[in-house]
């Protein structure tokens, strides 16, 4: 669907554009097209219509440079075999569902960053923004507030919320670099966390335990066998109608989508890939320390929570006006202008989901750790949000990401993390693979848009 204006000079998100600097047809800003598993392909002129052909103009794209989320997958698989062979417990039940709980907070800083990331800008405050908000919360249901657990959580999440709205602002209306911005952020917000603590009366010693039980459930709580199944299903039922219902609306309306089998595909592999993972968390994992007679089983409360932020997050960026004016802005901020989009305002709604899905971040850290302390490590975990967007396949330069990214970049620094650890490898390893999977990932993504131009160039 293209957004079609007239040419203008000067507008209210830009006063300063010159007069006169367009003559001719408007400008349009296309609905962004999803990565090479989302769209329909080409070969030649022709419209791709069956599952062959799909696959054949797939492969030509990627040999193009357009890899998609293929070298994180290939580097995923690649991490498995190998600390597999090293260590034969890196794929027991009981490892691979610490992996993904150790992951969960990484997923979810990338996944507000890819928000951020998508218009070419970035924000380096995630981490301390996190633990601000895990702060508030843990703060909020100890004594002498006591403050109802679900209320906490939302007083800590909306509170980090309108920290993005004020990095927004910022950023949009004094038209001050993100980058700045946000590490002023990075900087300022540890400041506020450290003096929050001082003065709440509820933190010894700079910490704040938790011991809520709704709370502390949300990592250390299993849903039972029959409720992880039930939960499978229901997101993989959702996955599939969303993409059932994007792809024939997309059809219905003349415009280009994936064939029918490749549809099927995608909701097939989902729903194989979620029956492994609940197998996998069903299977008795051991005695719990707390009770020494409960058995270890079902899936951890925090993976159906990552899931479902994943699919609200992806259904937010592909199906509704927002997200495809955030990939306008990403692709070119200039046309979208011309053609009527609020530039301040989809940013500053960006800032505000990435300080979202940070508060987030920081109840599922306060959780899993059972406390929250002044000296959380917020400046890595922000170059893990960013590591693990890009390292997913999120352009470091704009206009294309998906959420999916973010959790699959996340998988790769935990899984590295986690078996470095098995293999008693020390902290300094742990960092200097992640910082070299990183840069053969934006190395990848340089070489991708390289090449993309030299083929459109060619076509020219």
């Amino acid at each position: 669907m293209a957004i079609t204006r007239p040419p203008v000079s000067g507008t209210e998100e830009d006063p300063a554009a010159p007069a006169g600097a367009t003559v001719g047809a408007p400008e349009q800003v296309e609905e962004p097209e999803d990565d090479l598993e989302d769209v329909t392909l080409f070969a030649g002129e022709a419209l791709v219509n069956t599952l062959g052909d799909y696959v054949s103009a797939w492969w030509r794209r990627v040999r193009g440079g357009e890899s998609g989320i293929l070298p994180v997958v290939g580097a995923l698989l690649a991490i498995i075999v190998i600390f597999q062979v090293q260590n034969s417990l890196f794929l027991t039940a009981g490892n691979i569902v610490n992996l993904l709980i150790e992951a969960a907070v990484i997923m979810l800083f990338g996944m507000g960053e890819v928000f951020v990331l998508l218009l070419g800008e970035i924000d380096l405050s995630v981490g301390f923004v996190g633990g601000v908000g895990g702060g508030v919360m843990a703060a909020l249901v100890a004594p002498p507030f006591n403050v109802p657990w679900w209320l906490a959580i939302l007083a800590a999440v909306g509170g980090t919320t309108i920290i993005g709205l004020i990095h927004g602002t910022l950023i949009t209306r004094l038209r001050l670099p993100s980058f700045i911005v946000t590490l002023a952020g990075l900087i300022g917000w540890e400041g506020v966390m450290i003096w929050m603590f001082d003065h709440l009366n509820v933190a010894v010693g700079g910490v704040i335990s938790v011991s809520n039980t709704y709370i502390v459930d949300l990592v250390s709580g299993d849903l039972t066998p029959l409720a992880g199944w039930i939960a499978m299903a229901a997101l993989v039922v959702a996955f599939g109608s969303l993409t059932i219902f994007r792809d024939s609306r997309r059809r219905a309306a003349g415009l280009v989508a994936p064939p029918l089998g490749v549809t099927a595909v995608k909701v097939l592999l989902a729903g194989v890939a979620g029956f492994l993972l609940v197998l996998v968390c069903n299977t008795n994992r051991g005695i719990h320390t707390a009770t020494f007679h409960t058995v270890v089983e079902g899936v951890p409360w925090a993976i159906p929570i990552i899931f479902t932020i994943l699919l609200v997050a992806t259904f937010v960026l592909g199906h509704t006006r927002y997200g495809r004016y955030v990939y306008a802005i990403g692709g070119n901020a200039e046309a979208a202008r011309r053609a009527g989009v609020n530039l301040a305002l989809i940013r500053t709604i960006s800032f505000m989901i990435a300080g979202l899905m940070a508060g987030i971040a920081g109840v599922i850290y306060t959780s899993w750790l059972r406390s929250i302390a002044t000296d959380i490590d917020g400046g890595t975990y922000v170059l893990y949000a960013v590591a693990a967007a890009v390292i997913g396949g999120t352009s470091l330069f704009g206009g294309r990401g998906k959420p999916l990214h973010a959790v699959l970049g996340g998988l790769v620094i935990a899984a590295i993390a986690n078996g470095l650890a098995l293999l008693g490898a020390s902290a300094s390893a742990t960092f200097m693979v992640t910082a070299l999977v990183l840069i053969i990932a934006i190395t990848v993504d340089s070489v991708a848009r390289r090449g993309q131009g030299a083929s459109a160039r060619a076509k020219v």
